[in-house]
């Protein structure tokens, strides 16, 4: 059986398609910078975890390739968030790996070190999740895939974390929860970021990026 494997959900950083609710204040194109910047971050810091790192991208693979060289690609399969979710996790499981975790590319300050108390907590458990401060979740990890957690369930909203938790019980999984992360959804959250790891290099453009809207230079107002 081969050890652990670590998803990383990640869509190219095209203008208009990723992080939209920072629009404004941010520009589209703006907001993709943004975007790059934080899931080549989360990627970097994911380094750290004794896990095969993969990409499971949404877009050219010839950005990916050229961005993460060295990382295996995998493309998300059709579908909704849980659907896409359920397929990842089903086909990393299915690969052989003793247990497979999923992240977003929302957090880049996520501690590799909670990533590998998920991993630690899968030798024991069939389900870890890391839940998000807005009542999502920021990873979830499995030893033995259970679809049933993907289906009809409450996604983007506050109820998804603990209806997961609900079916989990329901399904009589062993779960283990994990301390609470934050995600970067909206100015709000960007906000929170700058504040709590203000030398990322997130949170140091998006300083830069809304110090730019405050103070345009002189040739975007012309």
């Amino acid at each position: 059986m081969k050890g652990n494997v670590l998803g990383i959900f990640a869509k190219e950083p095209v203008p208009g398609r990723v992080k939209t609710r920072l629009c404004p204040p941010l520009t589209p194109a703006q907001a993709a910078e943004l975007y790059g910047t934080c899931l080549q971050e989360t990627v970097a810091a994911m380094a750290d975890v004794a896990a095969e790192r993969v990409i499971l991208y949404d877009g050219d693979a010839a950005y990916f390739a050229a961005t993460f060289p060295g990382l295996r690609l995998v493309r998300q399969s059709a579908g909704d968030l849980g659907q896409r979710i359920d397929r990842a996790l089903h086909q990393l499981l299915a690969e052989g790996y003793q247990a497979a975790a999923l992240i977003g590319s929302d957090s880049p300050d996520l501690p590799a070190s909670l990533v590998t108390q998920a991993f630690a907590a899968l030798a024991d458990c069939d389900l870890a999740v890391a839940p998000a401060r807005d009542g999502g979740y920021v990873l979830i990890g499995e030893r033995r895939h259970a679809p049933e957690l993907f289906r009809d369930m409450p996604w983007s909203s506050a109820e998804l974390w603990p209806t997961t938790r609900l079916r989990a019980e329901q399904l009589d999984l062993a779960c283990q929860e994990l301390d609470t992360w934050d995600d970067l959804d909206d100015l709000a959250g960007l906000n929170r970021l700058r504040h709590r790891a203000p030398h990322s290099r997130t949170a140091q453009l998006a300083k830069r990026l809304l110090n730019d809207q405050t103070h345009p230079h002189p040739d975007d107002t012309a």
